[in-house]
């Protein structure tokens, strides 16, 4: 058995416990990969980084209270060589360059193959950026058709609050998940809005919904 200091520790953030089960069962099989912590929501992400210290977290970007961009960008803050991958059910280019903005080295797909998040677990640990091939594609298409997304413009910062408001959440409950100040919430509401060149919520779910942001199937019910 390797020696336990050559392990890399690992810890998972999804706010679902079967699928936190899932991946642990994975990665437990690997010589070198050892779990050593798991969080439910980005607070306790943030939270749980700093009392563990693990070599590695694997994170989802959708969770409850503050979204997985915004506790990237709170660990990276705190540790600036933190390791963050993101493993996540959004096939969309724009949160994967949300996600790299705010600190993360990785950024793997649900639906990929188990190997993908294997290999992107190494490239992570190596030091390269890693991006599973269907993010990867997307991201090249857009370089090629010379289409950046308005979305890029965006800080993780104000990714994060678009995120909410996406989830239907209003300024005051925005301001109390983030701890800012209600004018602070409402004044990036509408720099959101004119950065992405939009004047309605409509115009902004809208834009959402091209951007692949979010689904159709997110908005009903």
């Amino acid at each position: 058995m390797p020696d336990a200091r050559s392990f890399t520790r690992v810890m998972l953030a999804d706010d679902h416990a079967i699928v936190r089960e899932g991946y642990r069962s994975l990665l437990q099989k690997q010589d070198r990969l050892r779990v050593v912590a798991e969080a439910g929501d980005g607070a306790d992400a943030y939270r749980i980084y700093k009392e563990v210290k693990p070599d590695l977290v694997i994170m989802d970007v959708s969770m409850p209270g503050i979204g997985g961009v915004e506790a990237i960008r709170r660990i990276r803050q705190w540790d600036h060589s933190a390791r963050i991958l993101v493993f996540t059910m959004h096939q969309s280019a724009a949160y994967a360059v949300q996600a790299i903005k705010a600190g993360a080295r990785g950024f793997v797909t649900k639906s990929e193959p188990p190997d993908t998040l294997l290999r992107a677990i190494a490239e992570v640990m190596a030091g390269r950026i890693a991006l599973s091939p269907d993010i990867a594609h997307q991201l090249a298409m857009n370089r090629v058709a010379d289409e950046p997304s308005a979305v890029d413009a965006l800080s993780p910062r104000e990714f994060e609050i678009l995120r909410m408001l996406l989830a239907e959440k209003s300024v005051n409950e925005i301001a109390e998940t983030l701890h800012i100040s209600v004018k602070t919430a409402a004044n990036t509401r509408y720099l959101i809005r004119a950065k992405l060149g939009v004047a309605s919520d409509i115009e902004l779910v809208r834009l959402a919904l091209r951007q692949r942001i979010i689904a159709a199937e997110d908005m009903e019910g």
